[in-house]
């Protein structure tokens, strides 16, 4: 049997970010060891030029049901793409909803 994964990097431009995105990496790394990964998938947390917010994609091998304040999913070369933007939450209510994408039923 395959094993799946869940694998992060990370994309910052500036040190706004760095101790949230740190925590958040934790978390998700941590994820894959609390349940079954069934649909391996890849987070990349990142900013982007003149905007403050963090963005977040998750990328699935497989197409999943949409998530609460996600958009996508968006077919890509490597599976299917959701993301979102963080502004002022606390990096455990990110990875939250990270986790919730992550673990997102497939459609």
């Amino acid at each position: 049997m395959m094993t799946r994964t869940i694998s992060t990097r990370h994309k910052l431009l500036t040190d706004e970010w760095t101790a949230g995105v740190e925590m958040v990496e934790a978390a998700i790394r941590h994820m894959g060891i609390e349940h079954p990964v069934t649909n391996e998938c890849r987070v990349v947390l990142f900013e982007v030029a003149h905007d403050s917010s963090l963005h977040v994609n998750v990328t699935h091998n497989d197409k999943t049901k949409s998530v609460s304040g996600w958009a996508g999913p968006a077919r890509v070369s490597d599976g299917f793409v959701n993301n979102r933007t963080f502004s002022s939450m606390r990096p455990d209510r990110i990875a939250s909803h990270i986790h919730d994408m992550v673990f997102a039923d497939k459609a």
